[in-house]
């Protein structure tokens, strides 16, 4: 099935179907995502499947092309640690990667990133298919792109000045 969405009539499709498949997942959820900025709702969708015990691993670049957004990104993630998501930092090559597999089952590619302008603001398309086989391909991929996990003491460690920075850069998220 293919979900469009954008700002002239379909305002948020995609966000509703990641928000439903995330809710709906029993055993596990993989994400890898250039832009890992997810607003309140999805960011509390993912933490909820992740205390209800699905297994829930988001592969971001090490390196992002964005700097502005990795700060932005590096402020959203705490409450992620938290709850048990993992975060995996993809090594270079970057990679524009967007795909989402939970269950082994379902999967959703496309043009979206997790952010809210992708989500809200503009013209996306993505493919949304019910098949093991492709869930299986990008789990792969996502596996063998995973590189060293972020922790919570990595992000608890950074200076004062840094972590200013980055939450000063995740206000600026419905602008990134």
């Amino acid at each position: 099935r293919v979900v469009a969405s954008g700002p002239d009539e379909d305002l948020e499709k995609i966000e509703f179907a990641l928000l439903q498949a995330v809710a709906c997942a029993r055993e596990g959820i993989a994400v890898m995502t250039p832009y890992f900025l997810p607003d309140e709702r999805l960011t509390t969708a993912l933490a909820l499947a992740a205390i209800r015990d699905v297994a829930v691993d988001v592969v971001i670049p090490e390196q992002s092309d964005h700097r502005f957004v990795a700060w932005a990104a590096h402020a959203n993630i705490g409450p992620l640690l938290a709850e048990g998501v993992r975060i995996w930092r993809c090594p270079p090559p970057f990679r524009h990667t967007k795909a989402l597999v939970v269950d082994g089952e379902w999967c959703l590619v496309g043009s979206c990133n997790w952010d809210i302008r992708s989500f809200r603001l503009n013209f996306e398309l993505c493919l949304e298919v019910h098949d093991p086989g492709l869930a299986g391909q990008l789990t792969a991929l996502m596996l063998a792109s995973r590189g060293p996990a972020l922790t919570q003491a990595e992000l608890d460690r950074r200076p004062f000045a840094v972590r200013l920075r980055d939450s000063a850069m995740r206000l600026m998220l419905p602008y990134l």
